[in-house]
């Protein structure tokens, strides 16, 4: 796809148009069966948070033990799924899903809140946290340090998807997407998220868990996360076509919905940082490992 869009840039009269990259949001097709990149994001996602998850337990100070990786993922993945579908429900399109009840299940169709998905996600971790008698914060700290990818690849499969799409705009990289109705080439803000949310937010979460003590102080590491993602979309937002159904409503012309949504996320985020330093401990590891003070 980089590929492409670099060709198409340098050869193109005027604007990109996305349907010169040569992008199908439908990554296979068997018959019936559609496979659509949407979907493998949350997949490649997952699996790669997992992964990741695996590395940061085999650490000094561990807040549970590598028996308890598996269940702790399936709990998180189902809040993502149930309050990502619901957050994007409530959020945004309440009337016309109250009318279509049945489109709610679609999920393949698109329509996911990641506030909602942060929300169903805490749920599930504080759930599975007092099942199993763990610090639910420091898991919460864990978890944080690995949500960057599906952030990475759910922004990416909305580019791909060609949806989402940015404000007009004549820099070199604006892009005409086909489903606006117009021949306006606006900004990629698709894009924009996947390097913020994705590479930038999870480069400060790497250095703050391998270069610092912070994952000794619980609350930090959820707070950076909280804090650089708020931060992180309210400023593309500005940069971002207020969703359809909020045309010319306070959530389009004043402050976007997705904007407000981050403001709770930044202030939490600000409160967990500061007040990490007094939380901290002698942190026990779960796996095994030796103390931390």
């Amino acid at each position: 796809m980089i590929d492409a869009l670099l060709t198409v840039m340098a050869t193109a009269n005027g604007a990109i148009h996305w349907v010169d990259l040569g992008l199908n949001p439908i990554a296979l097709q068997l018959g019936p069966l559609v496979l659509r990149w949407y979907s493998l994001a949350y997949l490649f996602g997952i699996v790669l948070a997992w992964w990741y998850l695996l590395k940061l337990l085999k650490q000094p100070g561990a807040p549970m033990a590598r028996r308890h990786a598996d269940d702790l993922v399936f709990y998180a993945t189902l809040g993502v799924i149930l309050g990502g579908r619901l957050g994007y429900v409530l959020f945004y399109k309440p009337v016309e899903y109250f009318h279509n009840p049945v489109e709610i299940v679609r999920l393949w169709d698109g329509g996911m809140s990641f506030h909602g998905g942060v929300i169903g996600t805490s749920l599930g971790i504080i759930y599975f946290a007092r099942k199993q008698k763990l610090d639910w914060l420091r898991l919460h700290d864990y978890v944080a340090c690995c949500v960057p990818f599906g952030l990475f690849f759910g922004r990416i499969a909305n580019f791909v998807n060609g949806e989402l799409w940015g404000k007009p705009s004549d820099l070199p990289w604006a892009i005409v997407f086909p489903r606006t109705g117009f021949d306006v080439a606006r900004h990629p803000s698709q894009l924009y998220e996947a390097g913020l949310e994705g590479i930038v937010l999870f480069a400060i979460l790497w250095f703050a868990f391998w270069r610092t003590k912070a994952r000794y102080d619980p609350g930090k590491l959820v707070g950076l996360f909280l804090l650089g993602y708020g931060l992180a979309r309210f400023t593309v937002e500005f940069f971002r076509e207020p969703d359809s159904q909020f045309a010319g409503t306070f959530f389009a012309t004043t402050i976007h919905m997705g904007q407000l949504l981050t403001l709770p996320m930044i202030l939490g985020g600000i409160y967990l940082i500061v007040t990490a330093a007094r939380r901290r401990a002698r942190v026990e590891p779960i796996a095994g490992s030796e103390s931390v003070a």
